[in-house]
């Protein structure tokens, strides 16, 4: 038998009984909208998971310290972190020192008008900050003796000393949260931008004490993963840092071991082996992986709970789909006898049969892809705050901004419809096989 004729053949039976048929199909449409939908949730569940994580900070940094804080036998020292530089899974690796056991106040403006009382300062690889993942919001690394990057939000640690106690500093977070988004508005303006007005470190380490005027060239963008200067500090380069530690008589017994050590993996998936990696060395680490394992694990099972729930209903459009073809053999009987009388081959007999319930899947798997599509995009747009040309983009492509409620890739649309066919054709294998073992003769007698 040709393919033609199969294929003609296989829609003139499909609509003969169109009313079953219909049934039939609406059976594997509802079940592909619950697996696809369910999926769809589960997805977008973790995309919300994996932004909220993010904002946490970047997901591949780790922070290794020595155990015991340092007075064991492993040091940080230039050794270990050559030994860090070899792992596999290591991108980046930034030795990290802070200026501690000092009294610090940072000046600003003429006539040493903003005042901080506390500021982070630290000391880090200015050259590798690049490779490490900084993200500067303005201007470009150190280079020079005295340069420094500024954090995002170091302007608001400064108090105006000519105003009156109680109105002398401005508060973050006095804009609130922006509900649509779920994020803090922008603050209010600083008394000054920090890129703009050199600054004056004083330090004091009890009759040791010192004046550094500082020039920033950077302001980074906060990720507490890399430290909180990132937010409220000071970044310099080690070489300043230790000739300050010199000046203030900070050195340390440990030498030239570092306080931690930044390493940055290759991808999220490398940071739980390259942890273990750097534990075996004898060091502590610090990630996000303690906290994005459970949750990415939680996600998990809820897409597999949900999709184990739409899969339900597709188990009983498959049970309908069986159900049809038994009838369908029972009423073309004779049919089936006559096709055989005049030598029609029993694979082509078979292969008519399931080239019907595979049409009955394809169909209801091309249906419930499309409704379940629409449907995504409909509670993306409700839950986004209604149609506008951003929730639009969002709705439809994701990126940065809210979360999607629902996400629907286009590899879960293709499985759904290849899982509807296949769904298909194993729910008519049996009736099937049924019809090619009927006997020609009885089928022809049958009435």
């Amino acid at each position: 038998m040709r393919k033609q004729d199969l294929f003609r053949l296989c829609l003139q039976n499909l609509l003969r009984k169109r009313s079953r048929t219909f049934l039939t199909v609406l059976g594997v449409v509802i079940g592909g909208c619950s697996i696809v939908i369910m999926v769809s949730l589960g997805i977008g569940m973790k995309e919300a998971q994996d932004k909220l994580l993010a904002e946490l900070g970047d997901l591949t940094i780790i922070t290794v310290t020595a155990p015991q804080g340092g007075r064991g036998k492993v040091k940080l020292d230039d050794a270990m972190v050559a030994r860090l530089k070899k792992l596999d899974g290591a991108v980046a690796v930034m030795p990290r020192q802070t200026l501690e056991s000092a009294d610090l106040r940072l000046y600003a403006g003429s006539g040493k008008r903003y005042v901080a009382d506390w500021v982070p300062v630290t000391g880090l690889d200015s050259a590798g900050m690049e490779a490490m993942g900084f993200k500067l919001e303005q201007g470009e690394r150190p280079s020079k003796p005295g340069e420094v990057v500024v954090g995002q939000y170091l302007a608001y640690n400064f108090r105006d000393t000519l105003r009156p106690d109680g109105s002398n500093t401005v508060d973050r977070w006095s804009a609130g949260w922006n509900e649509e988004t779920g994020k803090l508005n922008d603050p209010p303006p600083a008394y000054f931008d920090p890129m703009k007005e050199p600054l004056v470190l004083e330090a004091a380490n009890g009759e040791y004490k010192t004046s550094l005027t500082l020039k920033p060239v950077a302001l980074t963008k906060e990720d507490y993963s890399k430290g909180m200067e990132t937010g409220e500090g000071l970044m310099m380069d080690l070489k300043d840092l230790k000739a300050l530690t010199e000046k203030l008589h900070l050195n340390k017994k440990n030498g030239s071991a570092y306080q931690s050590v930044l390493v940055k993996a290759s991808g999220i998936s490398q940071v739980a082996a390259l942890e273990k990696q750097i534990r075996a060395l004898g060091c502590a680490t610090e990630s996000m992986e303690s906290i994005r394992e459970p949750m990415e694990k939680e996600a998990r099972q809820k897409q597999m709970m949900l999709g184990g729930l739409g899969a339900i209903s597709l188990v009983v459009a498959a049970i309908g789909i069986t159900n049809t073809m038994v009838m369908s053999i029972s009423e073309r009987t004779k049919e089936i006898g006559v096709m055989k009388a005049l030598g029609c081959y029993v694979r082509d007999i078979r292969a008519l049969f399931l080239a019907e319930a595979g049409c009955i899947g394809l169909l209801g798997g091309v249906v419930s892809c499309v409704i379940s599509f629409v449907a995504a995009f409909i509670a993306n747009i409700v839950t986004l705050g209604g149609p506008s040309a951003d929730n639009l983009r969002i709705a439809l492509l994701g990126g940065d901004g809210p979360a999607r409620v629902c996400v629907t890739p286009l590899w879960l649309l293709l499985f759904a419809i290849v899982f509807s066919v296949l769904i298909g054709l194993g729910s008519g294998y049996y009736p099937a096989n049924k019809a090619v073992r009927i006997p020609a003769l009885e089928a022809i007698k049958s009435d």
